[in-house]
């Protein structure tokens, strides 16, 4: 049976959806900001913050330059990553070849 959900006083509701609008525009700025070669994958990667690290795998490789959804799924196929696995579920040999796959650009 599942857990019924907390009850929220108002103040509790308020603040709890204000902390899912910073953590969707964050997460929106972190990917703008690899699609437009501001940040790397490795920049990415490094980060450590609970909404990096709650990315999925396939969001962040379609947030590439020049990486679609057919590019990016055939890249996690290739190397045995789960379109829902997310970020700090990576393993070190995937994210190294993610990294290969993917260089920073100079």
């Amino acid at each position: 049976m599942p857990t019924p959900l907390p009850t929220l006083t108002p103040e509790q509701r308020a603040e709890a959806l204000a902390k899912a609008g910073r953590a969707r525009k964050e997460l929106s700025e972190m990917l703008a900001a690899l699609k437009a070669g501001r940040l790397s994958l490795l920049d990415v990667l490094d980060r450590s913050n609970d909404t990096t690290r709650q990315t999925r795998a396939l969001h962040l490789l379609q947030s590439l330059p020049g990486v679609g959804t057919v590019k990016a799924r055939r890249h996690l196929v290739d190397l045995g990553i789960s379109e829902t696995r997310k970020i700090q579920g990576l393993g070190a040999r995937q994210r190294a070849r993610l990294i290969e796959l993917f260089p920073p650009q100079a």
